[in-house]
């Protein structure tokens, strides 16, 4: 896989949510979404469903936000899905909550209930993120910000433990999700979770993730 990151200069999507302030000096692919800071680059494109695991580790080290690369500071806003709420478990580092509402409002996979995120051709030797993948698109999309987050290690990697909230918004379709849709989402998602339970136990629980 080659990580060599080009400079793209193409212009942004008409009728994409105003680009904060922070992810203005990000890269623009050639469909005009900005390509977040975590993205993988494979043979010279940005590959948005692969998150670069160096990334990762500089995240954590210099508090960088997974979005635009920036310091993230006091509050941190994680996005995730609803049985991540309920699990209070990511996969993914936080990232400030100005980049975090565009991801939730311009990104296809967040916004499109209906949006299918594509396996096919993964590039090999890419490793899964860490934790028990939920494979469906939740439909809602939540903006936990909190003050606090621990690391947790599992078998394959590391997850992160969500501190309490200060702050919590609910995102479907580009606007904030409501209380049915969000609901409906919880009832789908729950026997999920139960099914690890009755598997592997309360660790396979917690490790639980969604593909958002």
């Amino acid at each position: 896989m080659n990580k060599l990151k080009p400079v793209c200069a193409n212009a942004l999507r008409e009728g994409l949510p105003e680009l904060p302030q922070r992810m203005r000096s990000l890269p623009v692919d050639a469909r005009g979404y900005p390509v977040p800071w975590f993205v993988a680059w494979v043979d010279g494109q940005p590959d948005f469903r692969i998150a670069d695991s160096q990334k990762i580790d500089l995240a954590l080290r210099r508090g960088c936000c997974f979005v635009c690369g920036e310091p993230v500071g006091k509050y941190k806003t994680f996005v995730i899905g609803p049985m991540c709420a309920v699990n209070r478990t990511t996969s993914e580092p936080p990232c400030h909550k100005d980049c975090a509402v565009f991801s939730a409002t311009a990104c296809p996979f967040l916004r499109l209930p209906r949006a299918q995120r594509r396996d096919a051709n993964i590039p090999q030797g890419i490793q899964d993120p860490a934790g028990f993948m939920i494979p469906r698109n939740p439909g809602v999309t939540l903006l936990w910000t909190t003050l606090s987050y621990k690391r947790m290690r599992v078998d394959n990697g590391l997850l992160f433990r969500l501190g309490d909230p200060v702050e919590m918004q609910w995102y479907s379709q580009t606007r904030a999700a409501t209380r049915a849709e969000i609901l409906e989402s919880i009832d789908s998602g729950m026997p999920i979770l139960r099914q690890f339970a009755e598997q592997g136990g309360a660790g396979d629980v917690a490790a639980t993730r969604e593909t958002v």
